[in-house]
């Protein structure tokens, strides 16, 4: 079965299409924010704590809060059950989320404290970092955490000789390239771009517009979300 027919993807989205998205606020009562974000099958569940005191002590920062990012990939999160404990895989990504955060938080403001994210996939369908910073960042608006402003995630990718916007499903498996980006469009930064593959200038050049152009679109929805919390 091709992946992409008559410009349409195996899933009856066009090439620049997002998937369905979806976010509640503060599912988990007892956490200072929390958020659960769903791009088409894919979910995570952030909860931040904090800003809270630093232990042990010798790790406090005099000028800057620390943001310290615990991701994890639950073990019935993919087709083949993931290995409960220690993976490298997680560590990286966690590492990644805090810096993309630490230049999104005004962590100045908040000396000698810790700010703690824990993040966890629920369900894995590709774009899974890009699922947990658009969590990460609505549980840090929850929780009153101050920022520059929401950061949005998504990827694109190249199938079958054609660039698509967030990846999903098969298009990440069977694909040619993965290009995850995360974006702040107040300050017009981009926080994170990782890329696996080989690609022209030409090609980077768009998938870096669509990408740019689908944050865009997330953090409207972020947004909206966060407005309409406030509401009810």
């Amino acid at each position: 079965m091709p992946l992409i027919e008559n410009g349409k993807r195996f899933d009856g989205r066009d090439l620049g299409e997002l998937r369905p998205l979806n976010a509640t606020l503060n599912p988990v009562k007892n956490a200072g924010g929390s958020a659960m974000f769903q791009m088409g099958d894919t979910i995570a569940v952030a909860t931040v704590y904090g800003p809270m005191e630093v232990i042990p002590a010798f790790m406090e920062k005099s000028d800057r809060a620390i943001i310290d990012v615990n991701y994890q990939m639950l073990p019935f999160s993919t087709d083949d059950r993931n290995r409960p404990g220690f993976s490298r895989r997680n560590v990286e990504i966690s590492l990644l989320i805090q810096r993309v955060f630490e230049s999104a938080v005004f962590v100045e403001d908040m000396p000698r404290s810790k700010i703690l994210i824990n993040i966890e996939i629920l369900c894995a369908d590709a774009s899974t970092r890009c699922a947990a910073i658009n969590a990460a960042s609505l549980a840090l608006a929850a929780a009153g955490i101050p920022m520059k402003d929401c950061v949005a995630s998504c990827a694109a990718g190249i199938v079958e000789g054609q660039v698509v916007l967030d990846v999903a499903g098969k298009e990440d498996t069977e694909g040619d390239v993965d290009m995850p980006i995360a974006y702040m469009p107040l300050t017009d930064e981009v926080l994170l771009l990782q890329m696996d593959g080989i690609i022209t200038k030409e090609q980077f050049s768009q998938m870096t517009s669509m990408c740019i152009e689908g944050c865009k679109k997330i953090h409207d929805f972020q947004k909206k979300v966060l407005l309409d919390y406030k509401k009810e």
